[in-house]
C-alpha cells in the first residue's frame, strides 16, 4: 500500500502532474469527438451528392463488353 502512496504523490510533484494528466485526457477526448463529428458530417455530405449526382457506370461494368 505504500508504494501505491509514494506513486500517486509522484514525489511531491502529484498537484502538477495529475492536473495536467487530467487536462491532457480531457482535450485528446475533445479532439476524438470533433473528429469522429466531423467524419460523419463527411460521409453525409458525400452520400448527399452521390445521391443527387447521375448514376455512372463504372469501369469493370464498362468495360466487360468489350
Amino acid at each position: 500500500m505504500e508504494d501505491i502512496t509514494a506513486f500517486l504523490n509522484m514525489g511531491g510533484y502529484a498537484p502538477f502532474v495529475w492536473p495536467s494528466l487530467g487536462i491532457a485526457t480531457v482535450i485528446l477526448a475533445g479532439m476524438a469527438i470533433v473528429s469522429i463529428r466531423g467524419l460523419r458530417q463527411s460521409e453525409a455530405a458525400l452520400r448527399a451528392a452521390e445521391a443527387a449526382s447521375p448514376a455512372r457506370r463504372r469501369r469493370s461494368e464498362a468495360g466487360a463488353g468489350s
